[in-house]
């Protein structure tokens, strides 16, 4: 019987690149596929070396979360950070606790929402069809409710806060600075405010944010010139809600990566209608969406091993965006 010898060969230095999606086939009949510009490709990484991550998004609670962990083995689908949209204020004490518990046993980042915000609140700017002042924190009672849910948040174990307004952002980071809340939490900024051009991300980066969603609608182009001022990694839904807009993006995936590095690929639901804030009247929309959020992920994963383009994902349980650059901080702003 033949024994087999693994190779002791060393790796190719140069990996070929990534397959184009159709790129073979359109060859054969003389159909021209663009070329990837070097110079397109994001020269930034997570501390750890990685270029991607991977986000489930909308867990609103305990139950969906174990959904989520339970799919997430069935499915292969590795997790670096599920995010919470209803906000800290709609779970209890031993809800949050049990979410923290749960994810640190698979190493996942828990990520909740502060509340309130604009959209929830009594005015009707909200309403029109302008949008108002949309999910900003209105005056100093919901600025101060956003930082009690940090406090609370933080104090129960949670490490990572979702903000959907600049004066929360920056508040919080001064509370980080001064030792009010632990040195490591992070602040992720919702797609519901993102930036959309470079000089806004780097505004927000200055303010405190360690990872930003931007619109899905934003070009390839747009994110190559967004990292070209920042580093700040990215949150993107590679498949939207409704709400913003439905966009499905999974044939870009491996572009989105190489032009948006560092990145948080999110894998969003469209064509399902929103649960926030989340009660247990929404349970079974809920748990089956959160589900079917995992095998969206699966979706691309699978797209990505597919074309060669699954290689660079960060090690699971990282968390951390390394040194970014911060607004001074100071006493008094």
């Amino acid at each position: 019987m033949s024994v087999i010898v693994p190779s002791t060969a060393p790796a190719p230095s140069n990996p070929p690149p990534p397959r184009r999606p159709g790129a073979a086939a359109l060859d054969r009949i003389g159909h021209p596929a663009p070329a990837a510009e070097p110079a397109d490709a994001s020269p930034h990484a997570f501390p750890d070396g990685g270029t991607w991550r991977t986000e489930i998004p909308s867990v609103e609670g305990p139950e969906a979360l174990a959904a989520v962990l339970k799919e997430s083995t069935r499915l292969d689908v590795p997790v670096h950070r599920v995010s919470q949209g209803s906000g800290v204020w709609m779970l209890t004490d031993d809800e949050i606790t049990e979410m923290v518990g749960a994810c640190a046993e698979r190493s996942v980042e828990l990520c909740l929402f502060t509340g309130p915000r604009g959209s929830w609140d009594i005015g009707a700017a909200t309403r029109t069809d302008s949008g108002g002042a949309g999910l900003r924190a209105r005056g100093h009672d919901a600025l101060a409710g956003c930082v009690e849910d940090a406090l609370r948040a933080t104090e129960l174990g949670v490490r990572c806060l979702l903000v959907a307004d600049e004066g929360v952002l920056w508040t919080l980071h001064r509370l980080r600075t001064a030792g009010v809340l632990p040195a490591d939490t992070t602040f992720k900024v919702s797609a519901l405010i993102g930036p959309v051009n470079p000089a806004s991300y780097a505004v927000y980066e200055q303010l405190g944010a360690d990872s930003l969603n931007v619109p899905s609608d934003l070009t390839l182009a747009h994110l190559t010139e967004i990292r070209r001022v920042s580093r700040a990694p990215m949150d993107l839904y590679v498949e939207a809600p409704d709400d913003l807009g439905g966009y499905v993006r999974m044939y870009e995936a491996a572009e989105l990566i190489r032009r948006g590095a560092p990145l948080y690929l999110k894998f969003g639901l469209s064509r399902s209608a929103g649960i926030y804030p989340y009660g247990a009247h929404l349970r079974e929309h809920a748990l089956a969406t959160a589900r079917e959020r995992v095998r969206r992920g699966r979706l691309v994963l699978d797209l990505l091993a597919r074309h060669g383009a699954d290689g660079g994902m960060s090690p699971l349980g990282s968390r951390l965006p390394g040194e970014l650059r911060r607004f001074p901080a100071t006493e008094g702003n």
